[in-house]
């Protein structure tokens, strides 16, 4: 599948529902409503697929009103990233999209996106229902049809703003990047939809393309709340072998910012039938690609653990970056933990761990994992293979394990969460291998704030780790890591069966970050 049509099917799925449209057999216009555009709406969006619980993310915005190009609008915003194993290993997408539309109609003047791949960016900028020449003069509507074409950002809004009538059928036009996407969508009922940021009673639309029978087969359903807004709460799409969900993740109004004045330059008059170019403007708040790791060959991370109230040391960790090399034939990070109890706490409770992982550099997924644990009574010696293309972990006593393709042991997790995107309130998930089952861990960022670390004051970030457990807090675990650019985990925390544990980095690197 090339880079292209993925980054257009994760914003086609949040998309390809919303331009002008009409009911079927009704050829006045239909109410529309400006709760869509309420200046300062940010609505957030995890995109999971097949197996991949969490392959994307997606922010839609509205900006601002102002006057853009030498008329009133407001300014759309759209942001698509691919995330954890999609961005390392497949696809790295990093794209924005800014569209201006009359508050009036919803219909779009300019358009214009910066995407951002693997090796290159790119950025373009159109001009949209500028007509001239022979396009000026439209030709006879079709009953149902509505003038006027949308890209897929304008679209959303624009049919959220629409009444959305159970029952009802709206034609639609979508302008892509090579073809206008002609479509049909019907309001086929109500469902309510649970979603990790609450449940909502949701009105089901049903996307047929009547000209495209790639996009036809997508099979699109679209959930929207059943409230004035219509927040698209759910998005699914049949794509390949699997399923593919834009599930709404975070809701959320933000100060207006004041509009950057936007050049007025003329466009030259294109050829009849044409589409406008303008030339590229700077992108909204264009994200950065940065693929450098945040740790590097040869770094130790030392942490003391503490039981309870008891000042000294109960135990103590080694986490270690040891080479990058060639591994069983293949190029692989090798991390290595070594954790072990102190002699005073051995009394209590004795522990002496080693954890090697060999871990693929651009992925950061593991394919073999070397467990050697002495644990109070408990000892285990494990070896195991991790096969990750074709979802499944083998022992060397040829014990075989199901897992989700994408899945990680504890090391190669510990590395691959520095990575992420963890600015509050972002919420991360991944499988992973505990005690040879799959679990989904789930990283939610908290809130911003300083901890003390010895003798140090540092700005961190507060995470939760949950489950997919029936009990998904039942050890209380928590992180802090430090918001910088090296995302050092500072401080861990958890309640146990011997009583409350904390983990705190011992060594903090005091040149700034």
């Amino acid at each position: 599948m090339k880079l292209a049509v993925v980054c257009n099917l994760i914003f086609i799925v949040l998309a390809l529902m919303g331009p002008s449209a009409q009911s079927k057999g009704d050829s006045v216009s239909l109410p529309f409503s400006q709760a869509a555009y309420r200046t300062g709406e940010r609505l957030t969006y995890n995109v999971s697929y097949s197996n991949i619980i969490s392959a994307a993310h997606v922010e839609l915005q509205v900006g601002a009103r102002s006057v853009f190009f030498g008329r009133e609008g407001i300014q759309l915003r759209a942001h698509v990233e691919t995330t954890g194993v999609v961005n390392a290993a497949l696809f790295a997408i990093n794209n924005d999209y800014v569209t201006y539309v009359d508050p009036a109609t919803g219909l779009p003047f300019r358009s214009q996106q910066v995407v951002r791949e693997a090796t290159h960016t790119s950025e373009t900028a159109r001009a949209l229902n500028d007509p001239a020449g022979a396009t000026a003069i439209q030709s006879k509507l079709r009953n149902g049809e509505s003038p006027g074409t949308f890209d897929f950002l304008s679209a959303i809004y624009h049919l959220r703003a629409l009444p959305l009538a159970e029952g009802s059928t709206y034609y639609l036009s979508v302008r892509g990047e090579t073809e206008d996407y002609q479509t049909e969508a019907k309001v086929i009922g109500r469902q309510t939809v649970k979603t990790n940021v609450g449940s909502f009673n949701t009105l089901v639309s049903q996307v047929r393309v009547t000209n495209n029978s790639k996009a036809n087969g997508y099979r699109i359903r679209i959930f929207f709340s059943d409230d004035e807004s219509h927040v698209p709460v759910l998005i699914t799409a049949r794509i390949g072998a699997g399923e593919l969900r834009a599930e709404l993740a975070g809701s959320e109004f933000l100060k207006p910012v004041a509009p950057v004045p936007v050049p007025t330059r003329p466009i030259t008059p294109p050829i009849a039938g044409a589409t406008p170019v303008v030339p590229p403007q700077p992108p909204a708040d264009s994200g950065s690609n940065n693929l450098d790791l945040p740790f590097k060959v040869g770094e130790q991370l030392n942490y003391q653990v503490f039981l309870g109230n008891i000042t000294s040391p109960a135990g103590n960790a080694t986490f270690h970056v040891r080479s990058r090399a060639r591994q069983f034939d293949r190029d692989a990070f090798l991390f290595t933990l070594r954790a072990q109890t102190t002699n005073a706490a051995q009394r209590l409770f004795f522990a002496n761990d080693q954890i090697s992982s060999y871990v693929d550099p651009k992925a950061l997924l593991p394919f073999r994992s070397e467990m050697n644990l002495a644990e109070g009574t408990r000892r285990l010696n494990q070896v195991l293979t991790i096969n990750q293309e074709y979802g499944a972990a083998a022992s060397e006593k040829g014990e075989r394990i199901e897992i989700p393709i994408g899945t990680h042991d504890y090391l190669s997790f510990f590395y691959l969460a520095r990575t992420f995107n963890i600015t509050p309130p972002r919420r991360n998930a991944v499988s992973i291998l505990v005690n040879n089952k799959p679990k989904t861990l789930f990283m939610t960022s908290l809130k911003r704030e300083t901890i003390q670390i010895g003798s140090q004051t540092i700005p961190a970030i507060q995470l939760s780790l949950t489950t997919d457990d029936p009990q998904p807090d039942k050890y209380l675990l928590r992180v802090w890591i430090s918001d910088d650019r090296r995302r050092l985990p500072l401080r861990l925390t958890a309640s146990t069966e011997i009583g409350q544990v904390r983990a705190d980095l011992a060594i903090i690197p005091l040149t700034a970050q």
